[in-house]
């Protein structure tokens, strides 16, 4: 008998599915998700019935319906950037010359809310808004894993695994534990081709006054731009940062 939690866990994960590859096939599907052919299309019909999805019966495929749509712009509408916030991250992308991401905390997790990027230097794939996966693997993760403590860092890192995405990626907790460490007392994380092959990342915090995080800049740009952290890219990250915590602090955060 199939408990609730688990109806709920392959939901979501169809869900996410659909939303990935911009539309699935019940069979592709049950093969990603490894899961039988009639479940798949059980739980698909509940969320056709619920407007998460739609069925193009024609092309014998799932795409996403209008709910996710209008939650994606009610979360929009929530976080509300000021046009102040959003300027400090693409003269973050100009000085740099780097894709540069601004992602704000939400309850447990850092969610990607601005980006700012060119053809020179796009952003990294997949993220795009609300993009919250893999912290192990990525500089703005590592900044919210390492303002965790033991406790909520292990039920954390239990909730996203620690898959291992590149050769690169760390994936013994123990030494993800040290790692972490450092990102703390020097308040600046970096990835080297953790998340991506051929990518880079760095990322520091933007805190509230009382010191709680409330999210973080970052940048990403090809491995090949860097041999190691560079201390003018953290300069300018702290200096971002700064203005950025500085316009929370005047209530300029959100529009």
């Amino acid at each position: 008998m199939t408990t609730p939690n688990r109806t709920v866990r392959r939901t979501l994960a169809l869900l996410e599915a659909v939303a990935d590859q911009g539309g699935a096939s019940a069979r592709e599907l049950a093969e990603q998700l490894d899961l039988p052919l009639p479940t798949v299309y059980r739980l698909a019909a509940d969320l056709v019935e619920q407007d998460y999805l739609v069925h193009l019966k024609a092309e014998h495929r799932f795409e996403l319906g209008l709910k996710p749509h209008r939650l994606g712009l009610a979360l929009h509408r929530q976080i509300g950037l000021s046009s102040q916030v959003r300027t400090q991250i693409v003269d973050l992308h100009r000085q740099t010359g780097y894709a540069a991401y601004l992602t704000v905390r939400r309850g447990s997790t850092l969610a990607l809310v601005f980006v700012a990027d060119s053809p020179e230097c796009p952003r990294l794939q997949p993220m795009g808004f609300g993009f919250d996966e893999a912290p192990h693997a990525t500089a703005f993760g590592k900044i919210l894993l390492a303002d965790l403590d033991g406790a909520e860092r292990h039920v954390e890192l239990a909730r996203h695994g620690l898959n291992r995405l590149t050769p690169r990626t760390i994936t013994d907790e123990h030494e993800l534990d040290a790692h972490l460490a450092r990102v703390a007392r020097r308040g600046v994380a970096w990835e080297f081709e953790e998340f991506l092959q051929g990518s880079t990342c760095a990322a520091v915090a933007v805190r509230r006054p009382d010191g709680g995080l409330l999210g973080c800049v970052a940048i990403s740009a090809q491995a090949e731009r860097f041999d190691g952290p560079d201390p003018g890219v953290e300069r300018t990250l702290r200096a971002t940062a700064g203005t950025v915590a500085a316009y929370f602090r005047r209530g300029l955060l959100t529009e």
